[in-house]
């Protein structure tokens, strides 16, 4: 089975795909050995991890080098967030497209952000297209921001996103990312109502894996969580030693840490 294939399998069950997301091929590394079935990159994360801001502000040719790094140290399959494309002209998102997977990316998350909904289906299109000329069963998993920017509230928003569903489906994605959402009734009607598989996105409040599972939703993604909680550590630990100088409580830190010169060479 193709690395593709496989990511594609991961999501018809029966266990909801639980995705770390990384931001380097150290990060990538550990999570694969955690016993991650694929990994998925963060926009957010890989271009903090690089000096940019999040929001379509990284430069194409460093997240190609990003994708290419974390798929040489990787055995599983690889989705990489490419936020909205970094462009809407369609023929430059097309030559995206087959540079990511180029890269060696089986996956791609792709944005609405705040754009048009019939848009946001074309750029799908093109993606497909390219990635078919490109001989890859690329997986798109095409995310709707119409909760997590507050594009509309209540039963406006639901009906917005399902809308904005079955449009990015007819279009050719293959999965539906909602961020945003923790309610539990409402994750249910969505992945009843979406006519492919849901992902939501790790955040306070979201009920763990096993209750999204049984409220159908089919994937699970850290986001920039994972990130979060490892800068957190660094700028605690570096604070610490900068206070004091002491080694022995950076010792703590580095246990479970593989060795890397092993892992990598």
């Amino acid at each position: 089975m193709s690395q593709a294939a496989a990511f594609k399998a991961l999501h018809a069950g029966p266990e909801i795909l639980v995705l770390p997301n990384a931001w380097d091929a150290a990060s990538a590394a550990i999570m694969e050995d955690a016993g991650a079935k694929a990994v998925a990159t963060s926009s957010a994360a890989v271009a903090w991890a690089h000096g940019y801001a999040d929001g379509d502000f990284f430069p194409v040719p460093l997240l190609l080098t990003a994708i290419a790094e974390i798929s040489r140290v990787l055995r599983v399959p690889l989705t990489a967030d490419i936020e909205g494309g970094y462009t809407d002209d369609l023929a430059e998102l097309a030559e995206t497209i087959k540079a990511v997977v180029g890269a060696g990316a089986v996956g791609i998350n792709l944005e609405d952000g705040r754009r048009d909904a019939a848009l946001h289906a074309r750029k799908i299109e093109a993606a497909r297209k390219a990635a078919d000329q490109a001989g890859v069963a690329l997986f798109i998993n095409a995310r709707t921001d119409v909760y997590l920017k507050g594009l509309a509230a209540g039963e406006a928003a639901q009906a917005e996103v399902l809308a904005r569903a079955r449009t990015y489906a007819a279009a050719g994605a293959d999965g539906i990312f909602v961020p945003g959402p923790t309610d539990e009734a409402l994750l249910t009607v969505l992945a009843k109502e979406i006519p492919l598989p849901v992902n939501a996105m790790a955040r306070p409040g979201l009920p763990n894996a096993a209750r999204l599972q049984a409220a159908g939703v089919r994937r699970l993604s850290s986001g920039g969580g994972l990130f979060a909680a490892a800068y957190g550590t660094l700028a605690r630990a570096t604070a610490a030693y900068l206070k004091d100088g002491e080694s022995d409580p950076l010792t703590p830190l580095s246990e479970g840490l593989p060795s890397f010169n092993k892992r990598f060479g």
